[in-house]
């Protein structure tokens, strides 16, 4: 398991359309992926819990991994967040 934290630099933050980018990147892992900010923990496959946090550009969150290609799921994380 590793975990990383990670400030979202996305002008929109994660509304609508990059939660579903998100969570779209999230699936390609085997290894189970969650969110935590603001003492929420939820389930990065899932799209209702990742709209359920709300989260603006410039917030940080923790991103946690469990699995094979936990290093890998945590990188494209970061790299999706980042705006690249």
């Amino acid at each position: 398991m590793i975990q990383k934290s990670i400030r979202i630099k996305l002008d929109t933050g994660l509304e609508a359309r990059p939660v579903a980018m998100m969570v779209q990147v999230a699936s390609q892992f085997e290894s189970s992926v969650y969110i935590n900010a603001e003492n929420k923990k939820v389930n990065a496959k899932s799209i209702m819990g990742m709209m359920s946090l709300g989260l603006a550009s410039g917030e940080e969150l923790m991103v946690t991994a469990d699995g094979r290609d936990e290093e890998a799921a945590v990188a494209e994380i970061e790299k999706f967040l980042s705006g690249k």
